[in-house]
């Protein structure tokens, strides 16, 4: 049942088909970067879209979705959602400022103790889900409003303030260039890239660990069975909710990871919720192929569909187009990709079996 899903997903096929490419949930999601990809560079190429920089501008947005991106896929392939990290990225840059600039703690201390929280939040979101039975998204709904609420208050209380600097002399040079940094590459008078955050790395590193995990390692397949059938999953002796759990403190701690960059890359944070990075992160799923319904998905596709989502973002602004006009053009998108996600996968297969008959 599983592994047939699971390794059609991932596993390498000799030659190449167009069937084969729509039967795979990333086929959508690379068609779709392409067509966005083309559009912009064409309506762009005079404001340079095809720049390092205008490269730069939106694989830093991709990469700052993306960290949340690929485990908000995990949870949704699992047939579950975490919408709480709209008020765990700013929770975790509140906290690794207020611990390292407020009270001096060194920065690698306040690096931990932030993942900690964040683990501790993501435990909490998973055992409230596995014991009480309640939907996920209805938890998580719940821990989105509390963390953001206990953000808010903690910061007015410890230090008067929702906004928190983080000052260079409360950081180190490490520290910088993991997490909070621009790169630049040359080879003579050719730059491969320009003002590329630390996090773009991040997220392809995280993307690189987590393709591995899903679709190379065997724990890959207990997350496409508990999207598919939780009882066959839990008869199989797969520890169905020690995964969960698992599932949403390795979201939480993405958000927070994608927090800490931010925050060390612009040396402030604050206590605004970002319900705008729920929305991203789920749309940048979706987009990448993963089905609602669950059991179905691939890292590669949430990456494409991150990329996807980030042109779109940020690509609109090399153009004589309304900015305004990028969220109309994501909606679409997202209908889009929605009604075809399935669609084409079914179609695909069941035109293989009628040209096998």
């Amino acid at each position: 049942m599983t592994d047939s899903t699971t390794r059609g997903t991932s596993s390498n096929r000799s030659g190449f088909s167009v069937l084969g490419l729509f039967r795979r949930p990333e086929g959508g999601a690379l068609i779709g970067l392409l067509l966005v990809f083309v559009f912009f560079s064409y309506f762009g190429w005079d404001r340079n879209f095809l720049s390092a920089l205008g490269a730069a501008s939106w694989l830093n947005f991709a990469s700052t979705v993306g960290i949340i991106a690929i485990p908000i896929a995990f949870l949704m392939i699992a047939g579950e959602l975490d919408i709480s990290v709209g008020a765990m990225v700013p929770a975790a840059k509140i906290s690794v400022a207020i611990a390292a600039d407020f009270f001096g703690l060194n920065i690698w201390l306040a690096i931990g103790i932030t993942l900690a929280i964040a683990a501790a939040v993501g435990w909490i979101n998973g055992i409230l889900v596995v014991r009480t039975k309640v939907p996920s998204l209805i938890v998580t709904l719940a821990t989105l409003f509390a963390v953001g609420g206990m953000t808010l208050f903690l910061s007015l209380y410890l230090t008067d303030t929702t906004q928190q600097a983080l000052r260079d002399e409360s950081t180190d040079a490490v520290a910088e260039f993991v997490f909070g940094t621009y790169h630049t590459l040359k080879l003579g008078d050719l730059t491969l890239w320009q003002g590329l955050q630390s996090s773009v790395f991040i997220w392809i590193a995280m993307a690189a660990a987590c393709y591995y995990f899903l679709h190379v390692s065997p724990w890959g397949n207990w997350v496409f069975a508990l999207g598919g059938d939780k009882e066959s999953a839990r008869n199989a002796g797969i520890p169905i909710n020690k995964l969960k759990i698992g599932l949403f403190m390795l979201t939480a701690m993405a958000a927070a990871v994608s927090g800490i960059s931010e925050t060390v890359l612009s040396n402030s944070a604050s206590t605004t919720t970002q319900f705008t990075m729920i929305f991203n992160t789920i749309i940048a799923v979706v987009v990448g192929g993963v089905l609602l319904t669950g059991g179905f998905g691939t890292v590669i596709g949430v990456f494409l569909g991150t990329a996807t989502l980030a042109i779109v973002q940020q690509g609109i602004n090399y153009t004589s187009f309304d900015r305004n006009l990028s969220n109309l053009i994501i909606g679409v998108m997202l209908l889009i990709a929605v009604l075809t996600n399935d669609t084409f996968r079914i179609m695909a297969t069941n035109w293989s079996s009628a040209k096998k008959n």
